[in-house]
């Protein structure tokens, strides 16, 4: 019969974990996650306790649990479940046997307060130094891109829909809230067009036109190794190339290389001319050149991470807020990696 575990067999237990390669371990060894308690606690906006009720837990505790679904690709009851399972999840967090768990529920909840904070970015920009010291760096140029996300359609009168571009509050929905808390005023109309495939017998098809309503999600990537940079979101309507300069990484040595590329929907004088002038080689192409698909796996990335495949944030701001979080958890992946 065994007996009780003691304090040095679980000594032990740590011990073999990480001779068998922890990555966790690895990941508290290169990022100093003391540095985001000021801009998480900002962003949360939690009260001081005086009302009484059950301490919240500490924000870089919870930032730290948002990193085990990016890495082993699990939900919100799963990441509870397997906190209280296993050692390796638990010497992550700085938890204890007999310390208290966050459950699924509050785990979502402190996604949902992080998305809807303005200060995101803030934390996103902590990561520049581990990644720094990693020996990462932006190399190969940038990528411009942008890629539409749809959005619920909304069923607005025609004096509606003029007062929503004139940017003023319908007065229909003045007097109620609740219909105006439902009302999406940042969404826009734009007709995306498709390239039809050639027919059986090779003859060319007539190319697909059709509307679509919702946001465009515009990113500035690293050639390598694919990592975001620059980031914004506007309605469906916003021209891409108007963007460039807003999602263009400027500063002097962000990247080893000048080259930035781009498609089609960026070429315009001025911006050759802006390029130019901030000492980039312009590689705005006709054809889409190899490597395309760095940018593409970016943006596959930020709709898993996605709750829905839909745009049901009624705010501009929480739809810009997902793409940090997002990479955020791609950074994370990339800073455990053995």
């Amino acid at each position: 019969m065994q007996g009780q575990a003691g304090f040095w067999d679980i000594d032990y237990r740590y011990g073999r974990l990480s001779a068998a390669g922890d990555p966790l371990e690895k990941l508290n060894a290169v990022v100093p996650w003391e540095v985001f308690g000021k801009p998480l606690a900002k962003a949360l906006k939690r009260s001081d306790g005086v009302k009484g009720g059950r301490p919240p837990f500490d924000p870089v505790l919870m930032f730290k649990i948002m990193v085990l679904p990016a890495l082993y690709h699990l939900g919100d009851d799963q990441t509870e479940f397997l906190i209280n399972d296993r050692l390796s999840f638990m010497r992550f967090l700085g938890l204890r046997l007999e310390d208290r768990v966050p459950d699924a529920t509050t785990i979502w909840l402190f996604r949902e307060h992080l998305t809807r904070a303005r200060t995101v970015e803030t934390v996103f920009a902590r990561f520049d130094k581990p990644l720094g010291k990693s020996g990462t760096l932006a190399m190969g140029g940038q990528i411009v891109d942008a890629t539409l996300v749809a959005a619920p359609k909304q069923r607005n009168s025609d004096s509606e829909k003029a007062d929503i571009k004139a940017g003023k509050v319908a007065s229909a929905w003045k007097d109620t809230p609740a219909k105006l808390a439902q009302k999406d005023r940042d969404v826009r109309w734009m007709v995306k067009y498709s390239k039809a495939r050639r027919g059986e017998d090779g003859a060319k098809q007539i190319d697909i036109a059709g509307p679509v309503c919702g946001y465009k999600t515009h990113i500035g990537i690293d050639r390598r190794p694919g990592l975001i940079r620059r980031w914004k979101a506007t309605d469906a309507a916003r021209y891409d190339g108007a963007e460039l300069p807003e999602i263009l990484d400027k500063e002097n040595g962000a990247n080893t290389a000048s080259g930035v590329w781009a498609d089609t929907a960026y070429r315009s004088k001025m911006n050759e001319a802006r390029l130019a002038r901030n000492g980039f080689v312009s590689h705005i192409y006709i054809k889409k050149p190899k490597g395309r698909w760095v940018v593409e796996r970016i943006f596959a990335w930020i709709g898993r991470n996605r709750r829905m495949a839909k745009n049901f944030e009624r705010l501009i701001e929480a739809a810009t807020a997902y793409i940090p979080i997002a990479m955020i958890q791609l950074l994370i992946r990339h800073l455990a990696r053995p």
